[in-house]
């Protein structure tokens, strides 16, 4: 995937209103039904503004008074079962109320690209489930966010936020999406992300796709989101939902995790099935949880690694699986662990290098032993490799999946997708092209010698 631009980076979408942008978390979390409603009705983001005003001014005027008090924010998933198991909450209470939160304060970040129209029916059933002595475990009614690029055969679309894939329905659900409906998750709907995950362009925007625009970091407006899983993050982090997936290849998950304060987890290839996820390389790509919390990471991953008959790297996993990983928790477990500190990845920014110094401090009261510094060295010949295999293996997966889709699929190879997109410029390409579609069309296919090579070779360096 192209390098995402680093958390620190501003916004590219040249539409930000300068207001909206300034926007801080702060007041982005007093922001509600009232704030939100005031934004939309001043025509929302990249909108005129009407007499009601921006939502900074309707939350300066006591517009939005007491909107802060949203009785799920940052709720762990623990706490949710909680209340659940208790009767102070039900499963399509809070279907609900994430619902109105994102109605009100989503034209803000753009993270949610579709909502379930049936999820607050879901939640019900699930209800309905717990009241007669059956919970399917932690998961059970607890309101997750799917990265748009993971299939679900309901009543929402897939389509890696480019509208090549408008309109497309899966055939079936990714196994990820089937492994959280039978833990008894619901699915409230697909987030933003960076378009085709953030592999179509050398120059592109985290977070922006065409479908949803630019994705937006809720703790600093005009701040990157990082990408490419920048909806799953932003919307977990604004308590749009109780915890998202994301999907990476080259940092996708654990760049938004960080960028917006979350708990991301990339798991070893063949841990969680990749079957029904549209791809970039099947050498690299998994999917995982982003959640505010370890347990709470640990809790959804805990429903995503069953063996799937559909992925083959699920059979051949070279670890431990564990039905549970919340088992592991331990707040005494990095006592005696070896951690080293690469300060080549330092000095971006004073003020950075501070927390993390802060964060290593803790680490090293935790118990951890802290090796300071470590030399991290990538070379040449591993960089040039992976590039190259990423290349072949994106057309080749890409069109596997396209094969996969239903007969109204207007696209069937990345040819086509890159004809629609020349066909389509001022909607899909208004601030960036499709230079590694461009490189990637021109591979041959996973027998050539040329991919072998690269093949080889990256596995060789990495293991060097």
């Amino acid at each position: 995937m192209a390098r995402p631009r680093r958390p620190g980076d501003r916004v590219d979408d040249p539409r930000a209103l300068p207001d909206e942008a300034a926007t801080d978390r702060r007041t982005f979390l007093r922001l509600g039904a009232i704030g939100g409603a005031a934004m939309v009705t001043a025509g929302g983001v990249g909108g005129e503004a009407g007499a009601v005003g921006s939502p900074r001014e309707a939350v300066q005027r006591g517009a939005a008074p007491g909107v802060g008090d949203f009785e799920l924010l940052e709720v762990p998933i623990a706490e949710l079962g909680r209340r659940m198991e208790s009767g102070e909450l039900t499963s399509e209470r809070a279907t609900e109320l994430y619902l109105e939160r994102i109605a009100a304060l989503d034209p803000l970040v753009r993270t949610v690209l579709e909502i379930n129209p049936d999820a607050p029916a879901i939640a019900r059933g699930l209800d309905h489930e717990r009241r007669a002595g059956k919970v399917r475990g932690p998961l059970h009614g607890v309101p997750i966010l799917l990265k748009d690029n993971i299939d679900t055969a309901d009543s929402t679309t897939t389509t890696a936020g480019s509208l090549a894939l408008e309109g497309s329905v899966p055939l079936q659900d990714a196994a990820v999406a089937r492994a959280l409906r039978d833990a008894g998750a619901v699915l409230l709907g697909k987030t933003n992300l960076s378009e085709w995950a953030n592999f179509r362009s050398t120059r592109s925007s985290s977070g922006w796709s065409a479908r949803g625009g630019q994705c937006r970091n809720p703790y600093v407006l005009e701040r990157s989101p990082c990408g490419s899983s920048s909806g799953s993050g932003a919307a977990t982090a604004a308590s749009f939902c109780a915890a998202a997936i994301g999907t990476e290849t080259n940092g996708s998950i654990v760049c938004p995790a960080s960028a917006n304060g979350l708990v991301g987890i990339k798991p070893t290839v063949g841990l969680v099935s990749r079957a029904g996820i549209i791809p970039i390389a099947h050498s690299q790509d998994t999917a995982g949880p982003m959640a505010r919390t370890v347990a709470d990471a640990a809790a959804v991953l805990s429903a995503l690694t069953a063996i799937d008959p559909r992925d083959p790297a699920t059979h051949g996993r070279s670890g431990p699986v564990h039905p549970d990983y919340t088992v592991f928790l331990d707040p005494d477990g990095l006592r005696g662990k070896r951690l080293g500190i690469a300060r080549s990845f330092f000095g971006f920014h004073a003020d950075v290098d501070s927390v993390l110094g802060e964060a290593i401090d803790a680490m090293r009261a935790g118990g951890a032993e802290i090796v300071d510094p470590i030399e991290l060295a990538l070379g040449d010949g591993l960089r040039s490799s992976y590039y190259g295999v990423l290349l072949h293996e994106f057309k080749h997966d890409l069109e596997a999946y396209l094969g996969s889709l239903g007969p109204g699929t207007r696209v069937r190879t990345l040819a086509d997708v890159i004809r629609f997109n020349e066909e389509n410029r001022e909607r899909e390409m208004p601030w960036f092209g499709q230079e590694l579609f461009l490189q990637s069309v021109e591979k041959g296919p996973l027998s050539s010698p040329e991919y072998v090579a690269a093949l080889e070779t990256g596995r060789r360096e990495a293991r060097s």
